[in-house]
């Protein structure tokens, strides 16, 4: 419809390195990801190839120590990263969010020794990792999840199902929460199960709206033994790990949610430069020019605020309201910007020849993982008003 590349997008990033590091990033996403994304999104088709390809770029574990192969960078730069990759395809992004989210308990819990044995592996060693929280009749209410790991001499057994886990049935590590207490949050503890452990098994993968390409599927364990010195953190700490786990993972979220409103943007001023009606590009149109001015400014307001939240914790303070602030802002964005962005299209928005109408489908799920936005407006009014009274 037009000729017009859209805008690159204006980075505030602290080194030179960084920028190398996202030019890098770029030059992959244009190459290798955004080519084939349609295609194999409608296929529903993992590109395995692409994670191994980031892996051996270094780009699975850019917020880990260096001494285990990671990038040693700071949150602002790989949120950043994470946007790149969602704006090409938000599989990929997504992915790489969620294999950093099950990377966390062991970089940020592991003994020294687990961490030499396994970290160089799962940072860049090829591995791609999920994380087992959720549970079909767990959800929001997490702490009340049922899966059970059993003492038995130097080796725990783990028995239950776990829902709606990211590279379920793919993955080459799992981490983990299962009861291994009493009821409650206290009684909960973190694992790192191999993937090929006896007795570990996906279900088919779940028919979903739309990021067709990411496998959802419940994991079945039944009776997987785990030596204790896979056991992450204190027993009775798993709960504690997985909340701090989640707290980065929203930021992870919001970026790729940005990354896709961005492609939404980009591909509805392509598309309104080009399109002519009443001898006018629809550009020229103010209906149309405001629509495309809100967009801009929610895409802007959600990478500042992403940002803001990145920068918190890199200085190690206090992030966790702002982080639900992100998720709860960004991927409210992404909703509506793909709305928009469909909308601009027209009849064409509707169709498949153009992405904005799997980017809308996309965009619908990252208002519901980890934490939906419900659940992140109580963790925002919990920090501003205090807790319930009741």
């Amino acid at each position: 419809m037009s000729d017009r590349d859209p805008q690159p997008v204006e980075r505030q990033l602290p080194t030179e390195e960084a920028r190398d590091l996202l030019s890098l990033v770029r030059e992959i996403a244009q190459r290798e990801i955004a080519p084939k994304a349609a295609e194999e999104e409608d296929a529903g088709r993992f590109p395995r190839e692409i994670f191994t390809l980031l892996s051996e770029s270094g780009l699975l574990g850019l917020v880990y120590d260096a001494e285990y192969g990671g990038g040693d960078q700071p949150y602002e730069v790989y949120l950043q990263v994470l946007e790149e990759l969602a704006m090409a395809r938000l599989t990929v992004g997504l992915g790489v969010s969620v294999h950093t989210l099950a990377s966390y308990a062991l970089a940020a819990y592991g003994t020294k020794q687990q961490q030499v044995e396994h970290l160089p592996a799962i940072l860049g060693g090829g591995l791609l990792g999920a994380y087992c929280l959720s549970e079909p009749a767990s959800g929001s209410d997490a702490a009340s999840l049922r899966t059970r790991a059993v003492r038995d001499g130097d080796h725990w057994v783990i028995n239950g199902t776990k829902a709606w886990i990211t590279h379920g049935g793919i993955a080459d590590f799992y981490t983990v929460m299962a009861r291994t207490g009493g009821e409650g949050s206290h009684g909960i503890t973190a694992f790192l199960v191999p993937g090929d452990a006896e007795g570990l098994s996906g279900a088919v993968p779940e028919k979903k709206m739309g990021m067709k390409g990411s496998p959802t599927a419940q994991v079945h364990f039944d009776d997987v033994r785990v030596p204790d010195e896979r056991r992450l953190g204190e027993e009775g700490q798993g709960f504690a790990i997985a909340l701090s786990a989640l707290d980065s993972g929203r930021l992870g979220i919001a970026a790729c949610s940005i990354g896709l409103a961005q492609a939404a943007l980009d591909e509805a001023v392509a598309y309104a430069t080009g399109r002519r009606q009443f001898g006018h590009p629809i550009a020229d149109f103010q209906g149309l020019r405001f629509m495309i001015a809100d967009m801009a400014t929610q895409i802007e307001a959600g990478r500042a605020l992403y940002l803001a939240a990145a920068r918190l914790r890199d200085a190690g303070r206090p992030f966790a309201k702002q982080a639900a602030m992100a998720k709860l802002h960004c991927t409210d964005t992404a909703m509506k910007v793909t709305t928009d962005a469909v909308q601009i299209l027209g009849g064409y928005g509707y169709t498949a020849d153009f992405p904005v109408e799997r980017y809308m489908r996309e965009a619908k799920v990252l208002q519901i993982v980890e934490g939906t936005n419900q659940i992140q407006r109580m963790v925002i009014a919990r920090q501003v008003a205090g807790p319930e009274s009741r």
